[in-house]
């Protein structure tokens, strides 16, 4: 894998967060807070878990080590969530940029939530991110659903590759 190739599934992750907050915004906050008796309590508490875990992982590349996700009603509203997601999406991209080829199989070693020691190469951390942002975006749509409201336009990744030819 090239750093262009991480840097294409990262602007592919942000292109799918962009579309899923966009169908978010009409949600009242009731609605975008609301219990749905899911993995997460509600919208708000899945999109912020996909951002809590974006954050974890790059704290982890820069050498730090959380000991928690942050807070889901740290983010009141989808406007909170989408200007923090922004701003970590420059360090991240930042970053990726930093690493260079060589950088791209860098063994990054770290600790989990749980405090046990992991291991991997930066490639397949990066690509665990956007893998997991894709199943919690899925779960989103079917809760938009549930509560009959639109769902994101399509987030498949060939309707981005489509998009951006």
């Amino acid at each position: 894998m090239t750093v262009r190739e991480l840097s294409t599934l990262l602007d592919y992750h942000y292109w799918a967060r962009d579309r899923l907050l966009e169908a978010l915004d009409p949600l009242t906050p009731e609605q975008f807070t609301r219990d749905m008796g899911n993995s997460f309590r509600s919208i708000r508490d899945t999109v912020a878990h996909i951002y809590a875990a974006d954050f974890v992982w790059y704290t982890r590349w820069i050498g730090e080590t959380p000991s928690s996700l942050i807070a889901y009603d740290t983010f009141p509203d989808v406007d909170s969530l989408r200007r923090s997601w922004v701003d970590l999406e420059g360090k991240v991209g930042g970053f990726v940029e930093s690493l260079g080829e060589a950088g791209v199989s860098r063994v990054f070693e770290y600790k989990l939530l749980s405090g046990a020691e992991g291991a991997s190469p930066f490639c397949e951390m990066l690509t665990h991110v956007v893998n997991h942002g894709s199943y919690h975006r899925g779960q989103v749509t079917t809760l938009l659903r549930q509560l009959g409201a639109p769902p994101p336009k399509s987030t498949d990744m060939i309707t981005f590759y489509r998009l951006r030819s």
